[in-house]
């Protein structure tokens, strides 16, 4: 089982550059197969995440090509079979098949997707927006979804709260259907903007992108198009992070500033001296900064994707913070391991807030990935802490972050990847 192993204490110095957004290119791949012609995805950064859409697109008989940072869909001519629980489950983005395949077919089979166990994350928003199109549900006691209509029709839907899975799904289905489809309260995440302008520079009909009115005019055909993914705005912000504890001169580039503005923000009121250029910031750590207090929110607010990250730098301010969870009931699992390298940290009972009583000095343990982001922290717990720490569990980290080892090792970390 490999690890990932890390002397901490090294001070950071160089460039790292940020690759393509996982939680938007996982939306992106799906919705390729909507298109009538070739596609050409650039930018598309290299994560297992990918891996296991691309199982998927060789399973259903899609024809495509993918090399480096580049995959070329030559045709969408696929058979739209049951994905099984196997596929769909090793990763969360495997619903927007749900809503591509819809919106081609007019009928998918899938079973429950997977993903990281942040706590429910149930499809009924998604569900509700296909039936509110025409479809009809059929849910089997095994947990497989068959999903069919025999035409769409545009309706208004209104989502209860702003997904970005069911935003981006209902679109999926909705971009080809008869009529005009208006979703209200919808998520406004630079990912769903992405997905949005990716569509609409195929022939698309998507007016109200970013807003949380989202109006989709359906159409008939989809022209080939070559689409590069917009930079990774949690890997930004995660070296970000790792910069104002480690940094000396170390910059983030090709990230667009506007899309961490909540980080930045936060990451200032604690003191830290932020470079922000057109598309880069650049960071030199002080070491001594001021106790904050967090609220995740749906973007533009703080990304619940950053909550765990930022717990080792709150650990290493002077004072008192708190960290409220208002999106994932279940995402605190890295604090059990941030204690048993050193930290001060109280959770309330409800299991939405944390109390972080800094200023802590960590140690080197062996500690695990429970999940994508709270991997990320850990990473981040053992750049700072004295000593060696092995982190286990590493498939979550490498699911979302395209070659953080790699990256680390340019700019000066003491880090590698250790088969056992």
């Amino acid at each position: 089982m490999p690890k990932i192993q890390i002397i901490g204490g090294s001070t950071l110095s160089g460039d790292i550059k940020i690759s393509g957004s996982k939680n938007s290119v996982v939306a992106l791949i799906p919705a390729a197969i909507l298109c009538d012609e070739k596609v050409e995805i650039t930018n598309v950064p290299n994560i297992s995440d990918v891996d296991d859409l691309s199982d998927i697109l060789n399973y259903l008989g899609a024809s495509f090509d993918r090399s480096e940072d580049k995959i070329v869909f030559n045709d969408t001519k696929l058979e739209n079979k049951l994905i099984p629980d196997e596929m769909s489950g090793r990763l969360r983005a495997s619903y927007y098949f749900m809503g591509a395949l819809l919106g081609k077919y007019g009928k998918v089979a899938m079973s429950f997707p997977g993903g990281c166990s942040i706590g429910e994350r149930p499809i009924n928003l998604h569900l509700k927006g296909f039936e509110k199109l025409g479809a009809k549900i059929e849910e089997k006691a095994n947990g497989e979804f068959i999903i069919s209509a025999d035409e769409l029709v545009g309706d208004e839907i209104f989502l209860d709260v702003p997904s970005v899975g069911a935003t981006i799904n209902i679109i999926l289905a909705s971009v080809k259907a008869r009529g005009v489809t208006i979703i209200e309260n919808a998520a406004k995440e630079p990912h769903v903007i992405d997905v949005c302008q990716f569509l609409n520079s195929m022939g698309a009909k998507i007016d109200g992108i970013g807003t949380g009115r989202i109006t989709v005019e359906g159409v008939n055909y989809l022209y080939g198009t070559k689409y590069s993914v917009v930079p990774d705005m949690i890997e930004a912000g995660t070296y970000l992070i790792i910069a104002s504890l480690l940094g000396d001169k170390l910059r983030i580039s090709n990230l667009n500033p506007l899309h961490i503005e909540s980080l930045t923000s936060k990451l200032e009121e604690a003191g830290v001296n932020l470079i922000i250029g057109n598309n880069y910031v650049e960071v030199s750590s002080i070491g001594d900064y001021n106790a904050i207090d967090i609220t995740t929110m749906a973007y533009p607010g703080f990304p619940t994707d950053l909550q765990q990250p930022m717990t080792p730098f709150l650990v290493s301010c002077n004072g008192m913070s708190h960290i409220e969870e208002t999106v994932w009931e279940n995402r605190f699992m890295n604090i059990d391991d941030t204690i048993k390298m050193g930290a001060s940290i109280e959770v309330s009972e409800d299991n939405k807030v944390a109390t972080i009583y800094g200023k802590s000095k960590l140690v080197g343990k062996d500690v695990w990935a429970t999940d994508l982001r709270g991997g990320a922290s850990m990473v981040i717990c053992g750049l700072i802490a004295e000593g060696v720490t092995n982190i286990y569990n590493i498939h979550y980290i490498l699911r979302g972050y395209d070659d953080i080892v790699g990256k680390l090792r340019n700019v000066g970390a003491q880090i590698k990847i250790v088969d056992e």
